[in-house]
């Protein structure tokens, strides 16, 4: 007798894709993401990747994770807990268990539970026998032996055929949720072309997981998440990274200035260099240096040049340039310096994140020396903060911190691409040759001193780190005159805040409390706060994008309101910074854990001060 296969519609599911970092995993959970978002759902992804660059495979500290969330309805966040979890090792089951759901669906790969790899996952017996797992409905298959039976006729040998195991799984998860499979066969054909055995064995392998579900009956529910309603327009899946290096490109031809980005290697921060040489047919200059000192000294050289001047980098390597952004402060020159924050301090866990960056952007250089700081709130975001970086940068004459990190950078969520006519205007000019030419003359609006290129006749100037002479750009040792100019500079930075939107509150506009967030955590926040007011909670939300300086009314939202609760995924900064600020009472609510903050702990802390 045929099996009964029940078909269920959901509104969102959560996937998550686990195993060794040689298993693919990510690649598994990227395809599963394009295919979910040309289906039309709503996608937020968390892919969680390797802290050590080689760990002993089959270890924990080995373990790679794809988190999807995919909807129905407008989402925010990868979500906190999987319904669905996918164990491809021992060790991949011992990181990532605790998270999934009560009852929700395990789906592993038996072949991999050996005695040699239940040691190197340090189980003392295995999980699959011992009762670890019986809360959950598992689902048990040998995915390594059924992988190699699907390709044997490509004559791939063991190890190359073990690489293929990914795509069985996938095809294995494609079934489950009712997904199109000719997405990722053009994709395998596409990038495999010059492989045919490989692409013959990984198109193979798909489609044997795909029918390998189907015709085991192995579920007895299989699921559908139809497409979501969101705004008319193209969208494409992106992520964070992709979408500042993308941002940084539209504001080059925006303003039509050649783009120099000068980089050092660094994980979350090193695909902003891979995808803006990419995008070199418009005319985007990168340059690897040797180091993160070099990096930021030749930006700033381009700055001089009369270039759009980008650095890249994480918390580590804003500590090695804090002394030439110094430099470009001192010269007043436009400089964009992105940091894609990781876990610290020191190495710390390079590809975890945190917020963690925020007083150091603020403060960590010697003597007074503001700048601007920013930090885009969603993936899709850091697309209008890499155009707004420079717009501020190159008014104001001003490095311009950007702080990413490295849940924004890796994750993707739908982004409506947007047409040319939307995107901002700015012009940036350099100043004419003219007599007597006086390099810190300031305009009187924004304070910024002109952009002069070098080599235009008339327009020569003194430029280093000594302290300049008011007007004449002469060095100076003059006290008083010290004074002013620490106060011009800090001026400068302050007038920015007329130039850009105020702080917005949404959810209940008549509450007691306000929950304030600032940078990636806004998806979690934002997800908290409309639930709790669904469910008749009164609460309040306001989200800081711009951290130096604050929008003009940020105290008067603050004042307005019984009980302000920070929340950020480090101990402290944003509170330390609106306590020292406005000497105003706030709850603080930290987490410091490498991951993005969860709804349900957020929901839990908002109640109990409510």
């Amino acid at each position: 007798m045929t099996k009964t296969i029940d078909r269920t519609v959901l509104e969102n599911a959560i996937i998550r894709f686990c195993g060794d970092s040689g298993d693919g995993m990510q690649l598994t959970g990227s395809q599963f993401t394009t295919t979910s978002a040309n289906l039309g759902n709503d996608i937020a992804t968390f892919p969680d990747f390797p802290a050590e660059i080689r760990a002993p495979a089959g270890t924990v500290p080995g373990v790679s994770g794809f988190q999807i969330h995919f909807s129905s309805r407008d989402i925010h966040t990868p979500g906190d807990q999987p319904s669905v979890l996918v164990a491809m090792n021992p060790a991949a089951l011992k990181a990532n268990l605790s998270d999934l759901e009560q009852g929700g669906l395990l789906i592993v790969n038996t072949d991999a539970f050996s005695k040699v790899n239940l040691k190197k996952a340090e189980y003392e017996s295995n999980p699959l026998e011992d009762g670890s797992v019986e809360r959950f409905r598992v689902i048990r298959i040998p995915i390594t032996e059924l992988t190699h039976r699907a390709v044997a006729e490509t004559g791939l040998a063991k190890k190359e055929a073990d690489r293929c195991k990914n795509f069985f799984a996938l095809g294995i998860v494609y079934y489950l949720f009712d997904r199109d499979m000719n997405l990722t066969l053009e994709w395998i054909e596409k990038k495999f072309k010059k492989r045919a055995d490989i692409a013959a064995a990984n198109r193979l392998s798909l489609i044997a997981g795909y029918n390998y579900a189907d015709t085991t009956e192995i579920f007895t529910t299989s699921y559908s998440v139809p497409a979501a309603a969101l705004p008319k327009g193209k969208y494409r899946s992106i992520t964070g990274n992709q979408a500042i290096a993308m941002g940084f490109v539209a504001a080059s031809k925006l303003s039509d200035r050649t783009l120099f980005y000068g980089s050092y290697p660094i994980t979350p921060a090193s695909d902003v260099l891979h995808e803006l040489a990419a995008l070199r047919h418009f005319g985007v200059k990168t340059f690897q240096a040797e180091d993160e000192i070099a990096a930021v000294c030749a930006a700033i050289g381009a700055s001089f040049a009369g270039c759009l001047a980008l650095t890249g980098t994480s918390g580590p390597g804003i500590c090695l340039k804090s002394e030439a952004i110094n430099l470009a402060i001192m010269t007043e020159l436009p400089l964009v310096i992105l940091n894609v924050q990781r876990a610290g301090p020191s190495t710390g866990m390079p590809t975890k994140t945190e917020q963690s960056d925020l007083l150091q952007a603020m403060y960590g250089r010697n003597g007074d020396s503001p700048l601007v700081v920013m930090a885009p709130a969603t993936p899709s975001e850091c697309f209008h903060y890499g155009i707004e970086a420079f717009r501020i940068a190159t008014k104001f004459m001003v490095p311009v911190i950007l702080l990413s990190d490295g849940f924004l950078a890796n994750g993707a969520e739908p982004w409506a691409i947007p047409s040319s006519d939307s995107l901002p205007t700015f012009n940036v000019q350099n100043i004419a040759a003219h007599a007597p030419y006086q390099p810190f003359e300031r305009d009187p609006e924004t304070l910024a001193r002109g952009w002069a290129v070098p080599g235009t006749a008339g327009l020569e100037h003194r430029i280093g780190g000594l302290e300049k002479a008011d007007i004449t750009g002469n060095v100076s040792y003059d006290p008083i005159n010290h004074e002013k100019m620490t106060y011009y500079r800090a001026e400068k930075v302050a007038r920015v805040a007329h130039d850009i939107p105020q702080l917005e509150v949404y959810g209940d506009q008549d509450a007691d409390t306000l929950v304030v967030g600032w940078g990636s955590t806004y998806g979690s926040l934002l997800t908290a706060i409309n639930a709790l007011n669904s469910n008749g909670k009164s609460v309040a939300g306001a989200h800081f994008r711009y951290l130096n300086p604050f929008p003009v009314n940020t105290e008067a939202v603050l004042r307005q309101y019984k009980r302000v609760i920070v929340a950020e995924i480090n101990t402290g900064q944003l509170d330390f910074m609106i306590k020292g600020k406005y000497n105003i009472a706030t709850t603080p609510f930290q987490c410091v854990q490498g991951k993005p903050l969860y709804v349900s702990d957020l929901d839990k802390f908002i109640r109990l001060h409510l």
